[in-house]
């Protein structure tokens, strides 16, 4: 029997979602505002986006951002999705425990130390290659691509723990080379976990400040770090703009992705009853 919800239960969840989202509509609400206050809503107006397009260095941080993000996500998603197939044939579960604990340190590290660490480590490098200036865009593309990992890795692994060990042996059997058997039997029922993955990622990338700040140098600045940056002073209100654009582009991203992995589920549906009539 299907439980009712109480009135109470559906009050509470609505506080808990005015909780999450709350901050957020003030700040495109205010994004609207026709003056710089912060606390008197004057009246709308779009001229805080349309100064957004004047201010270059945000816009170029923006720029720097999404490439960054844009490139550490597919990369993490290429080494992780490999690094899952080649951790999920692993026949010892002792050797299978110790790598994925490995695997997570990365995840449960502060993300202070890893920053830390990371840079003494590039610094330490260039000085043995006689680099100047090592920091930059390279150094923070390594970083995000590692902190990334982790989270791609466990987005795979339990597609492919879902996955029927006998799908690839039949499609050798039947004449594809293991490499072939991987991209036409496995790759397709793994996507899901590899498309969260990539998703993942490139949202963690996006708003990445602390190990970003000690990894970067002055020729490479992103999007936190230059609105860390304003806070000295102040924060322009065509930031709230920014942010309003870049949480809206994010909101499309993950629902459409729930659309394509809501029909690609109804599909197997589909072909399971068929299947067994």
């Amino acid at each position: 029997m299907n439980k009712k919800t109480s009135p109470l239960s559906k009050i509470y969840m609505v506080l808990i979602f005015l909780f999450l989202y709350a901050p957020i509509f003030v700040l495109v609400l205010y994004s609207f505002n026709a003056s710089s206050s912060t606390n008197v809503f004057t009246g709308f107006s779009l001229k805080w986006y349309q100064a957004l397009l004047k201010d270059t260095e945000s816009v170029k941080a923006l720029y720097n951002t999404l490439i960054l993000a844009v490139a550490s996500s597919l990369i993490a998603t290429v080494m992780g999705t490999a690094a899952a197939v080649g951790i999920d044939a692993l026949k010892n579960k002792y050797v299978k425990s110790g790598v994925m604990t490995v695997t997570n340190i990365p995840m449960m590290n502060p993300e202070i130390v890893t920053g830390i660490s990371m840079m003494l480590l590039f610094v330490f490098v260039g000085k043995l290659l006689n680099i100047t200036n090592v920091l930059g865009f390279w150094t923070m593309l390594i970083a995000h691509v590692t902190f990334n990992l982790p989270y791609v890795i466990l987005s795979v692994m339990p597609k492919l723990r879902q996955l029927d060990r006998h799908l690839p042996e039949a499609a050798m059997d039947l004449g594809c080379t293991p490499a072939k058997s991987f991209f036409k039997v496995v790759m397709p029922s793994i996507m899901p976990g590899i498309v969260s993955g990539m998703i993942m990622a490139f949202t963690l990338s996006l708003d990445d400040f602390v190990i970003s700040y000690f990894t970067t140098g002055p020729s490479f600045q992103t999007l936190p770090i230059r609105i860390f940056s304003m806070t000295k002073k102040r924060v322009k209100p065509d930031m709230y703009a920014l942010s309003s654009i870049i949480f809206l582009a994010v909101l499309i991203l993950l629902i459409l992705v729930n659309i394509a992995q809501l029909r690609s589920e109804k599909k197997a549906m589909k072909k399971e009853t068929v299947e067994e009539v």
